[in-house]
């Protein structure tokens, strides 16, 4: 890969990472109701289970889209489509993100197995990752670049590593500034109808790129 489609590629996962999605908003929830501590165990927990994500679609999908030009368009038109919806999506659900932040309360404290165990449950079935990584990844793969499996592994385990930033910036901001962020609703809103705007310009650029050969 190109420096220039790396560069792509990490801006098209970190806006979707950006956007409160499942992931982000459990994070922020253990964030604000068990402190910081909480919300990294949850967030290490998370990337656990969007990993293995990662480690099956990389196996299932490569010898596929190395060799079908058709599954690659659809997937591709597919992925710009997605894109484009969740971004419609985030615009009109930005409010969600504060109602998290606006739900903590006193609770017992769970243990480190506890909160990394739940975190896994939730990243093993996100759908968001699921689906990022069916029809987003594929069009990163170069057909000079080695085992397709390879490259969407290796691009699989990238989008957890910013992941683990991403999520783990959400949840340290939650459990830190918390009491601010109730103070002025639109701060919080703002992320996720700013991350909203940049998605469906990238949905668009997707469906109408063509593959990187």
């Amino acid at each position: 890969m190109t420096g220039s489609q790396l560069l792509a590629f990490v801006v098209a996962a970190e806006a979707l990472l950006i956007v409160p999605g499942p992931s982000v908003l459990f994070v922020i929830s253990r964030g604000v109701t068990y402190g910081r501590r909480a919300a990294l165990a949850t967030v290490v927990g998370n990337t656990t289970g969007t990993a293995v994500q990662a480690v099956a679609v990389a196996a299932g999908l490569g010898a596929v889209v190395a060799t079908s030009t058709v599954v690659f368009t659809t997937m591709k038109l597919l992925g710009g489509g997605y894109l484009v919806w969740l971004g419609v999506k985030a615009w009109r659900d930005r409010r969600s993100l504060t109602d998290a932040l606006q739900a903590g309360a006193a609770t017992p404290v769970r243990s480190t197995r506890q909160l990394l165990r739940d975190g896994f449950l939730v990243g093993a079935s996100n759908p968001k990752a699921t689906l990022f990584f069916l029809a987003v990844l594929p069009q990163f793969v170069r057909a000079d670049g080695g085992p397709a499996s390879l490259q969407l592994l290796v691009l699989g385990l990238l989008f957890c590593a910013m992941a683990l930033v991403s999520d783990g910036a959400y949840g340290m901001v939650a459990g830190t500034v918390r009491p601010w962020l109730e103070r002025k609703p639109r701060r919080v809103e703002a992320v996720g109808g700013a991350g909203g705007v940049v998605m469906v310009g990238l949905g668009v650029r997707l469906a109408l790129t063509g593959r990187h050969d």
